[in-house]
């Protein structure tokens, strides 16, 4: 009964993230680090932050796909976690952190 609750906040969560950056792209950059520097990748925020977001929370309690957003989420985690720790050596960036413990929690959450 709970994980059912947490697994639908999870997909509620990233329906949220998107209708938030879909609303409010420019706020993106507070968190993420990516800024836009015209109306191109506003619109770029926008799609990939909003309504991929948007249809992926929104997906999932439709189709009762929660497993397919946990395997995205610790897909996101892993890329994530290379690029952090190998590639890019991007781990003193906090929001960086804060993001790898999100999908790996929430991804663990929605396979389980």
């Amino acid at each position: 009964m709970i994980l059912s609750v947490l697994r639908i906040l999870a997909a509620v969560s990233t329906l949220a993230i998107g209708v938030f950056a879909l609303v409010k792209p420019r706020s993106i950059y507070d968190f993420t680090g990516l800024k836009a520097s015209g109306a191109r990748g506003i619109t770029e925020i926008r799609v990939i932050f909003g309504a991929l977001f948007i249809a992926l929370g929104a997906g999932t309690m439709l189709l009762n796909a929660y497993l397919f957003l946990g395997v995205v989420y610790l897909s996101l985690a892993v890329v994530r976690g290379i690029s952090m720790y190998i590639v890019d050596k991007s781990t003193a960036e906090s929001s960086n952190l804060i993001s790898l413990i999100l999908e790996l929690v929430l991804g663990l959450i929605l396979v389980l």
